[in-house]
Formats: C-alpha cells, structure tokens, sequence
C-alpha cells in the first residue's frame, strides 16, 4: 500500500501534467488539422487556449507550494524537481508566452514574420516540465510499511 502525506500537491502535480499533455502535446497542432481551420483563426484559438492553460498552470504551482507550506515542509531535495517546473513557467509567463502571441498577432494581421525559433523553445520548456513534475509527483507517494 502507499500513502500520500500532500494529497493536494499530488492531485494538483498530475492534473498539471495532464493539462499540458492534452494542450500542448495534443491540441496545439490537432486544431489545424480540423476542416475549415485557417492560420489566423487557429492561432487566434490557441493565444485563448494557451493564455487559459498558463492561467491553470499557475494556479495548480500556487495550490503544490501553498500545500508544502501549510504542511510545515521544509526545503527537500525533491522540491528542485518542482522548482524547475515553476521557474520555467515564469519564462513562459513573462517571456515566451508574450513573444509568441506577438507573433501570432502578426501573422493574424497578415503582416510579416521572421523566422524564430520560440516554438522549439515551447516545447522544450513543456517536456522539461512534465518530466520534472511526474519525477516530483511520484516522490509524494510513500510506501506503507505494513509491519509484516
């Protein structure tokens, strides 16, 4: 049996990997498949859908770190594993996020755009996260020692 001493943290922990795993991993490229989908109109969609899954990411980071806290948690080895996944959605938040719905801006606007490369760093960025996050959230769940 196993026990899981910050239920919240672990709940929020993979209900943020799936988030990322359904928009970033799979809607983000499905929407232009979809008939009728033009590149201004899925870029339109995904600056709401992007902006409303950074939006649920920092509310999932604040609901781990406000669980750690209020537990009496003091600094572990396995935080840095959730650090990183905060750090990076901070670069996301304040940077690249920004960046790329000026981009999309553009293209929208049928107006020029030059090459870059702030996509890979996206995804980058995304795999790096779910990575960290599952390797954090699996360290919340404890055996339990049964005695026998």
């Amino acid at each position: 049996m196993t026990f899981v001493q910050y239920p919240v943290a672990a709940i929020s922990t993979f209900l943020w990997i799936g988030f990322v795993g359904a928009i970033s991993f799979m809607e983000a490229w499905l929407k232009f498949r979809a008939p009728g989908i033009t590149l201004p109109l899925g870029l339109g969609i995904g600056k709401l859908v992007f902006n409303a899954l950074n939006k649920a990411e920092l509310a999932f980071a604040m609901a781990i770190v406000v669980n750690l806290l209020l537990s009496g948690v003091i600094w572990k080895w396995k935080h840095f594993l959730l650090l990183i996944p905060i750090v990076l959605l901070l670069i996301q938040t304040i940077w690249l996020l920004p960046a790329l719905d000026t981009r999309a801006d553009l293209h929208i606007q049928a107006l020029p755009v030059p090459p870059s490369n702030l996509h890979f760093y996206y995804v980058g960025i995304e795999v790096v996260k779910v990575i960290c996050l599952f390797i954090f959230g699996i360290t919340l769940f404890k055996p339990i020692n049964s005695g026998s």
